[in-house]
């Protein structure tokens, strides 16, 4: 998505340890604008896929699956990060790494929002080693719903986490593939899509 490569390389802070630093228009500031077309571009990708639920992970995920679902016409539901009193009931849970913070975080879904009548799609803002969208995608299967793809905003193709989980049959459509990134210079180049 050549919109989403420029946003990148103009506004992208590359960071020691293979971090890009994107919250001035992703995850921490957010451009509505930007988020229209990303959400316009996973629905023309996931569009025959009959999606009938988004689910995303707390929190940065949240504002990009929320987008992304009005023009599914479908709800969002995000995996928590810590239970709390208003989820009463059984929940499904697993367990994820966080490659940007450094540790591991029990995730959960109450059950009363995933079923085996869903067709979820998976939206996130960055795919590195693929840990949280393992554990969605682990959560949809406990909840024998279908999972249709995962859309995904900014991919570090140099990190194995978007081919581990493609070599594991999961439709991923990422909209912007880092192929490499370089601290000194501030040089970011994608792959070709």
């Amino acid at each position: 998505m050549q919109l989403l490569e420029e946003r990148i390389r103009k506004d992208g802070i590359i960071k020691e340890g293979n971090v890009l630093k994107v919250d001035r228009f992703l995850n921490h500031q957010m451009d509505i604008h930007l988020f229209e077309e990303i959400g316009k571009e996973f629905y023309r990708r996931f569009s025959d896929a009959g999606v009938n639920k988004i689910l995303t992970i707390e929190a940065s995920g949240i504002g990009i699956a929320c987008i992304t679902a009005q023009y599914f016409d479908v709800p969002v539901v995000f995996a928590k990060k810590n239970q709390t009193k208003n989820i009463a009931g059984d929940v499904f849970t697993t367990q994820v790494e966080s490659y940007t913070h450094g540790r591991i975080y029990d995730i959960i879904v109450s059950k009363e929002f995933l079923s085996p009548n869903d067709r979820v799609l998976l939206i996130d803002d960055f795919l590195a080693n693929g840990r949280a969208l393992e554990g969605l995608a682990a959560l949809v299967e406990s909840s024998g719903a279908t999972l249709v793809g995962a859309g995904i905003v900014i991919e570090k193709g140099f990190q194995p986490g978007g081919d581990e989980l493609r070599k594991k049959g999961i439709h991923l459509e990422s909209l912007a593939i880092v192929e490499s990134m370089d601290e000194k210079t501030g040089t970011i180049t994608f792959r070709e899509q």
